[in-house]
């Protein structure tokens, strides 16, 4: 079994998803193998909060040149966790 911690690899703190704290909707970067029920637990766990409902999104590779060389980005998958409206803000996100 995977570790809580190896579930959520980073947030993604961008100017859309600070804009979406508001509305308690937080966003990280998961593993492509790992479902919405073990983000949703792992989040539950790690932060000691209560999750509503949790989305995710396959972001697919893009093509990149450098010079004469050419290839693609990694493809990656983020998951946008609701969080319900009795539980707190995430401690990491209070410097944001």
């Amino acid at each position: 079994m995977k570790s809580l911690h190896d579930i959520i690899k980073r947030p993604i703190i961008t100017e859309r998803t600070t804009d979406m704290m508001a509305e308690k909707k937080y966003v990280f970067e998961v593993p492509l193998k790992a479902n919405k029920t073990e983000i949703k637990q792992a989040v539950e766990k790690v932060f000691g909060v209560k999750v509503e409902a949790v989305n995710t999104v396959r972001v697919p590779a893009k093509p990149k040149r450098y010079g004469k060389y050419s290839g693609y980005t990694s493809e990656w998958k983020k998951a946008i966790v609701k969080l319900t409206e009795d539980s707190k803000e995430l401690a990491f996100y209070e410097g944001v």
